[in-house]
């Protein structure tokens, strides 16, 4: 763990630091195991990667129960947040030494990847993993996530699971609708039917759908996120 202006954040990044970069956004469950391997992994794949900490260190991972994370997702506010988001960023592309970065979250990070997209120009991807964008809209949504999924002008992946118990498929088509309503910037949608929400979670693999989901997904994220940065 590191510390940049004044937040927690994970970094992994190749030995000698690399010009590509990848601002991770986790799901409710913060700064995982699971999520240092995807950063990890990552980073052996020559990207600098950056995760914000949305719980600014209390102790989250899988061990934390889930009425206690909701809570504190309840409490987040999109403007906060996204600021965070600026600040990693500033520091991949300032003091970490890279020439071009992206975005990846998932379900609640998810939502954050679009709407950092939105404000973001700088970034060189948008990949958004089960983003829990709900019919209607949490009391702390204050930032539109359809509007702000029209807004993005660089390249996104977004991948969407059939069977979705938080995010209703009107809402993936909505945000579908706004992608490819979009004048630049590559649309890449990925639909896996009988997939549920949070699919790439070790947790939902007892389900074969959401691992084999998982097993698809991953490999095509990672080939877009190294096109992507090497394109900057």
């Amino acid at each position: 763990m590191i510390t940049v202006a004044g937040q927690g954040a994970y970094l992994s990044r190749p030995a000698g630091g690399s010009t590509a970069g990848m601002l991770l956004l986790p799901m409710i469950s913060g700064i995982s195991a699971q999520v240092r391997e995807w950063a990890d992994t990552l980073a052996g794949r020559g990207i600098t990667t950056l995760t914000w900490d949305p719980w600014h260190g209390r102790p989250s991972g899988d061990e934390t129960p889930m009425d206690t994370l909701f809570g504190w997702m309840s409490e987040l506010d999109d403007e906060t947040c996204l600021a965070e988001a600026r600040q990693l960023l500033d520091h991949l592309l300032g003091e970490l030494g890279c020439t071009s970065a992206g975005t990846i979250g998932w379900c609640m990070g998810g939502r954050f990847a679009l709407l950092l997209g939105g404000r973001e120009p700088r970034l060189a991807n948008v990949v958004a993993y089960h983003p829990t964008v709900p019919g209607t809209p949490a009391p702390n949504h204050t930032v539109d996530a359809v509007a702000a999924t029209a807004s993005i002008g660089a390249p996104v992946l977004m991948l969407y699971p059939g069977a979705d118990s938080l995010v209703p498929v009107e809402s993936f088509q909505r945000l579908q609708t706004a992608l490819q309503s979009r004048s630049t910037g590559t649309s890449v949608v990925a639909f896996f039917p009988g997939a549920e929400h949070g699919f790439s979670a070790r947790a939902r693999h007892g389900n074969p759908v959401n691992a084999e989901a998982a097993a698809l997904a991953w490999p095509q994220a990672v080939q877009f996120i190294e096109t992507t940065t090497a394109a900057g």
